[in-house]
């Protein structure tokens, strides 16, 4: 089976494609064998789990790469324990690519407890393979209330009709997709170097920062990273004008969901990106946060020129694999994806996997070239956990982490000013 032009893509942008999700527990670590046991029981009927990477026979560039036939599923082979911490686990996986002999994911149970006593079950997987929103969804499926699934319930659903959009409208998303952007600013000294942080976020800081601005509608997680973001980088960089590039914006790119209720719970890869120009500049932290608000509320028009467009695209490319993998490597450039910024809720509450409640869930974005940073944001019941994935100076990633928090609590913090008083008589 040939793989699309989004996963093949995947294969030739150039970095390692490993993606990932954690669910972290109290109490001991999991036995291997309870594990391999679910896995089996809710994974194994699915056909996207068994697929491995064939080979091609002559030269990739020009006739692709193929899905193998589905093999017998083995979960023995697949879920493993580590001694390593659960950042250093992350860290690690972020960085490599995944042994392409068997189906490009892994379920690592860790030994090592977090500073709260902590035990966290990890699914890494080749962003060739499965998405983030996969990921979601087999997380989900492993825990003890889920049901398990039908092979049928994962089958790719009949397309929709293209929806109709003016060629004006298409041809400016066209335009946001190839525009130029600027990298982050290159580290004082040393090569740029991969990074990860894990932040947790205190939740009342949170839930006040999701009421702001106050006259307003409130804020969705997606808004507040974005807003966030803007406003840390500021803090660690300085102004966006200060930085090389001239006039050019610093563009986020937000993944959005192609799924339909429809096929809600398809494996594989069903997002497209949106490019945003962050408002670093902007001077106050609701003034950055409502600036994102107006980005993000053109969402829904901009995608359906994604829909029109998308379809003519992946055809091209699958009918010509090289061209699949130049269109990759462009838009892995730090000039065109400078940073992943995505959020989402755990709706499933509360969750529990072998009798255990989830405490929080944590996300791992993918690693882009040198000169980027990747995030997100998870609500997991009272919990929220960024994770900064860079590739910039040697602690990048931290360093952005810890003004994210700052910036959410000056969001959370600000009061509109009082109007200026009026002359006395």
């Amino acid at each position: 089976m040939r793989l699309t032009a989004i996963e093949e893509g995947h294969l030739r942008n150039g970095l390692p494609g490993t993606i990932g999700i954690a669910a972290v527990f109290p109490g001991t670590p999991f036995e291997p064998a309870e594990m391999q046991s679910r896995v089996r029981e809710r994974w194994g009927g699915l056909e996207r789990m068994s697929r491995a990477l064939e080979l091609p026979a002559g030269p990739s560039a020009l006739s692709g790469h193929r899905w193998a036939a589905a093999r017998s599923f083995d979960p023995g082979a697949h879920v493993t324990t580590t001694d390593q911490d659960l950042e250093s686990l992350l860290a690690e996986g972020v960085s490599r690519p995944l042994p392409a002999e068997r189906p490009l994911w892994r379920l690592v149970v860790t030994r090592a407890a977090t500073p709260v006593g902590e035990h966290a079950v990890v699914l890494l997987a080749d962003h060739a393979l499965l998405d983030g929103r996969s990921l979601e969804t087999l997380f989900r499926l492993l825990m003890d209330d889920a049901e398990p699934p039908s092979p049928a319930a994962h089958r790719l659903a009949t397309a929709g009709p293209r929806p109709s959009v003016r060629p004006a409208t298409v041809g400016r998303e066209l335009r946001r997709i190839g525009a130029t952007g600027r990298p982050l600013p290159t580290a004082p000294s040393g090569a740029p170097r991969p990074s990860v942080a894990v932040v947790g976020l205190d939740p009342q800081v949170m839930r006040a920062a999701r009421r702001r601005p106050a006259d307003g509608r409130g804020a969705t997680l997606n808004e507040l990273l974005l807003s966030a973001y803007a406003g840390a980088l500021g803090a660690c960089y300085g102004p966006l004008r200060s930085w090389p590039g001239g006039s050019t914006p610093f563009y986020a790119t937000v993944p959005v969901d192609l799924r339909t209720r429809h096929d809600a719970q398809r494996l594989g890869n069903g997002v497209t990106a949106l490019r945003i120009p962050l408002p670093v500049d902007v001077e106050s932290p609701v003034a950055r946060l409502q600036a994102c608000q107006d980005l993000v509320a053109a969402f829904p028009r901009r995608l359906d020129a994604h829909r029109a467009i998308l379809p003519t695209l992946q055809s091209a490319a699958r009918a010509v694999p090289l061209l699949a993998g130049v269109m990759a490597r462009n838009l892995a450039r730090p000039e065109a994806t400078t940073s992943l910024c995505t959020a989402f809720k755990w709706r499933d509450n509360p969750s529990h996997l072998h009798g255990r409640r989830l405490s929080r869930v944590v996300p791992l974005p993918q690693l882009s070239p040198p000169g980027t940073a990747n995030l997100c944001l998870v609500h997991t019941v009272d919990a929220y956990t960024l994770t900064v994935v860079s590739h910039a100076g040697a602690g990048a990633a931290g360093m952005i982490g810890d003004a994210v928090a700052q910036e959410l609590k000056a969001v959370a913090a600000y009061d509109v000013p009082a109007a200026s008083a009026g002359p006395s008589w």
